[in-house]
């Protein structure tokens, strides 16, 4: 999602203004360079402090806590180690725990570095490939008295749809809005690829139980936008591409995780999560599944293929995918 957002941002900065961009993935720095360098500067730098020394705006995504903690904490090579710009706008997109969050915006704030916010994101890679990505933001709506969320809300429009942010009004909060939302469309992808496994094994047609489905009290976000079976939409979903993340199956556990972990902080039982999760631990070590789009859990449990199916998918000796 990081490259689809970026790419946006190039596209929508003002074409004399730098773009830095970090990644330990240094082949994918090279090609978003030679892709985009045509809508103004790139540079690529070797650590987020480079990053963030001449920059008025930062964003990142990053896997987990730990890595977020090491963009913007680590005394060498992270933001805090920058030059201090107490109008540096940071946006925090990754999917982590509150309280990790909640750490890293102090420590930034304390140290004079600007406005740290976190800033979730929703709606996978085809919204981020189109630049309306829902945001989840830990601060309070803009004012014309405020300079610096005035400033977020237009670093926010490079990626996200304004029709689709939703300000939560402090630190945090963003984070649990999506941590709550990643709850369910955990739990419903799976239950989605099992009610189609039992469907189609019954002797339904694929695009006809879609159908129904779609129009039926069933239909999800998840089942139209992450369909687990192939070729049965006419619009592009991962399983259609040999199922080419997306969102990887293994990442479920840390979303689902977090999920559990929140609801037992305030006495609810996840119940469904703790129920999820089981499949989505077994999924995650499947040969089918690691390092494919969570959809690919339709395979775990043995939902058929469409006949005449042909994966698009191929495993290279080393385990890694390819994808056409």
């Amino acid at each position: 999602m990081g490259y689809a957002m970026a790419s946006n941002v190039r596209k929508k900065a003002p074409s004399n203004s730098a773009l830095y961009i970090n990644d330990i993935n240094t082949t994918a720095c090279e090609r978003f360079k030679s892709e985009y360098s045509s809508y103004g500067p790139i540079e690529i730098v070797s650590t987020a402090k480079d990053a963030a020394e001449n920059a008025s705006y930062v964003i990142s995504i990053v896997p987990g806590a730990v890595d977020v903690k090491k963009v913007y904490l680590d005394a060498k090579d992270g933001v805090i180690a920058s030059r201090v710009n107490a109008d540096r706008v940071m946006c925090e997109c990754s999917t982590i725990d509150v309280k990790s969050t909640r750490e890293v915006g102090e420590a930034l704030m304390k140290a004079g570095l600007g406005t740290y916010v976190d800033t979730p994101v929703s709606g996978g890679v085809p919204a981020a490939d189109r630049g309306d990505l829902s945001m989840l933001i830990g601060h309070k709506s803009p004012s014309d008295s405020d300079s610096s969320s005035k400033r977020l809300e237009h670093l926010l429009g490079m990626i996200g749809s304004p029709s689709k942010f939703f300000y939560l009004n402090s630190l945090g909060a963003g984070l649990t809005a999506k941590i709550s939302n990643n709850y369910l469309s955990g739990t419903i992808l799976l239950a989605t690829a099992e009610a189609l496994a039992i469907g189609i094994k019954q002797g339904l047609d694929p695009k006809m139980l879609y159908e129904v489905i779609k129009a039926s009290t069933g239909q999800s976000w998840m089942c139209d936008h992450v369909m687990p079976v192939p070729n049965v939409t006419e619009h592009w979903v991962p399983s259609s591409s040999g199922y080419k993340p997306g969102f990887k199956t293994q990442m479920m556990l840390k979303d689902l995780g977090l999920g559990i972990g929140s609801g037992k902080q305030v006495g609810i039982r996840p119940s469904m999560a703790e129920a999820a999760m089981e499949v989505w631990e077994s999924a995650s070590k499947d040969p089918q599944c690691y390092d494919r789009d969570g959809s690919s859990v339709y395979l775990h449990i043995g939902g058929p293929l469409p006949e005449g199916y042909e994966d698009k998918g191929k495993k290279n000796e080393d385990g890694t995918w390819e994808f056409a």
